[in-house]
């Protein structure tokens, strides 16, 4: 897995995931998360376009990432989520949670 991360001018901080997000690669994520989150970044939007497989691991990096995000007074939104992710989403019911936005920008648009 590989995650680039920018800051956008209103203060969201983008952490683009490509690859899988596993056991192996599931902790880079949750410190990309915390990373942003220390650097006063606490709304953070993942775009998941660019991952093709999300495991249980996956899924409990991004919740992590949520609960750390919304402890610091922001929010965790996905975008852009493969029909794998979503499907593992829907299957879980963590897309009640962790809703799925069409791109980066409708995440923060409100």
């Amino acid at each position: 897995m590989k995650i680039t991360s920018s800051v956008r001018p209103d203060g969201v901080a983008v952490l683009v995931a490509e690859g899988r997000i596993n056991m192996v690669t599931a902790p880079e994520l949750k410190r990309e998360v915390q990373d942003a989150v220390n650097g006063g970044n606490a709304r953070v939007a993942v775009d998941l376009s660019g991952v093709e497989f999300i495991d249980s691991s996956g899924l409990g990096a991004l919740v992590s990432g949520l609960k750390t995000a919304r402890t610091a007074g922001g929010d965790l939104r996905l975008a852009s989520a493969s029909e794998q992710v979503s499907s593992v989403l829907r299957l879980t019911n963590l897309d009640r949670i962790l809703r799925i936005h069409s791109s980066v920008d409708d995440a923060y648009r409100d």
